[in-house]
Parts: structure tokens; sequence; C-alpha cells
């Protein structure tokens, strides 16, 4: 009889990814990086073990909400004290943090608990095309996620 597998965590061995999301729905593009940073994509995926792949996020002022979304999508915050609960539109957010509306949509894929937070250390977004991690030589994220 076969003993299931179990990974541990010195034995991951991490890759880098760099993900363009030019054209992309952010959904969708959000559920694959989701996928990566949590590892579901390996064979020895193993839940409670951080077994994911960092992941780099680049043109994401160029990212696409379909519908009425930009519109009509709020985004709150809140500092604690009573009477701050503060909201803005997508498009408000995308025109002053882009990277805060991918920030959101993978946070919210990912569990809501100590692995998670460790695991949405490993995405890196930036704005623009340009990014500081070419020493870790990256490979393309072939996203699967349609073009609109």
């Amino acid at each position: 009889m076969q003993k299931t597998y179990s990974a541990k965590p010195g034995e991951v061995e991490r890759e880098w990814f760099v993900a363009d999301l030019e054209n992309q729905v952010l959904g969708r593009a959000a559920s694959e990086i989701a996928k990566i940073l949590r590892g579901k994509h390996k064979p020895r995926y193993t839940p409670h073990i951080d077994t994911g792949d960092f992941v780099i996020a680049v043109n994401v002022e160029k990212i696409k909400l379909t519908g009425n979304k930009l519109a009509n999508k709020k985004y709150f915050r809140h500092s604690g004290y009573i009477g701050n609960l503060k909201s803005v539109t997508a498009q408000e957010l995308m025109e002053s943090h882009p990277d805060r509306l991918l920030l959101s949509a993978v946070r919210g894929m990912l569990p809501k608990n100590t692995l998670g937070r460790a695991q949405l250390k490993k995405l890196k977004i930036y704005a623009g095309p340009e990014h500081p991690h070419e020493a870790q030589q990256p490979t393309p994220l072939p996203l699967t996620a349609k073009k609109e």
C-alpha cells in the first residue's frame, strides 16, 4: 500500500513567474495568480504547507473589468474609529492605486489565516512593465484568461 505524500516546508522548491496583465480581466487573472501562489499547479500540493511560487504582476494599470464594474464596484476601508468608513469606486482606485485592485482580488482568493498572509507576500505587483526581479530569471506565466 502506498503512503500519501505530504510536503515538508524545507523541501519546497520555489519558481518565479512573471504575469503580464495587459488587457486581462481582473478576476480571471487573479484566480490564476492565486492558484500559483497556493501551489495548486504542482503535483506535490499540500493544503497546510506553503508550496506556492512567486508571481510578479506587471502592467497592472492596463487590467480590465467587465460590465459596469468600473463605475459600480466599491472598495471599503475602515480606520477603526467610529464613522470613519471610507469607500472608493474601482475607477478611482484604478487611477490612484492600480496595484491595490489586484491585491484585493487575490487576497480574497487566499486562505484567511497565517498561511494566506505568507502566500500573499510572494506576490509582487508593479503598475508598469518594469520590475526589479530580473536576477531571479522569472518565466512568463501563461494566463489562460480570455482577453477582451
